[in-house]
């Protein structure tokens, strides 16, 4: 084993484990990579966004700090289907920039189970009146958050889960 291996192998994800990053979404870890930063040696996660390309510079030590997470467990992906199924409306009496800050601040916790809710609170306003052209855009990054970590977590293809969200909401309407 190397002496690098060794020093990385106590870090919380390792190469080609995959990560949630907030307000990104799923990313592989390519690499765990050491740099000097103004005089002090920093190690990094090198994490590729799955869906964009992205590459992210995570220093390990703020793990916590800047929320990396582990992809949801299958159990916790029927949370998340629980949260999407309960459809009642919800009450509306916020004007559309109020309520775009709030669910923009949910999306950014990157808790999977808040950007269900902004999802779901977002697809059944747009039954009721047309969204802003801010509350599309949301609505389609929290869809697309939420279906790229489920896809992941059920080792499934992202059509089917896209479907399966869906017919939730056909059932709704």
């Amino acid at each position: 084993m190397s002496k690098q291996s060794r020093e990385f192998r106590d870090l919380p994800f390792q190469v080609g484990d995959k990560a949630v990053y907030p307000a990104h979404g799923v990313g592989e870890v390519k690499s765990i990579e050491s740099k000097e930063i103004l005089g002090m040696e920093q190690t990094f996660y090198v994490l590729q966004i799955l869906d964009s390309g992205m590459k992210i510079l995570v220093p390990t030590a703020n793990v916590d700090s800047v929320g990396l997470r582990e992809v949801i467990s299958n159990k916790e992906a029927e949370g998340v289907y629980d949260v999407l199924s309960r459809t009642e409306m919800p009450s509306d009496s916020q004007t559309w920039n109020r309520r775009y800050r709030e669910y923009m601040d949910k999306i950014k916790t990157g808790s999977v189970y808040e950007i269900a809710e902004v999802f779901r609170d977002l697809t059944l306003l747009k039954s009721k009146k047309e969204l802003s052209f801010g509350e599309r855009k949301m609505l389609d990054t929290a869809k697309s958050l939420l279906v790229k970590e489920l896809a992941v977590c059920e080792s499934r293809e992202e059509d089917e889960v896209e479907d399966e969200i869906d017919g939730i909401f056909s059932q709704a309407a």
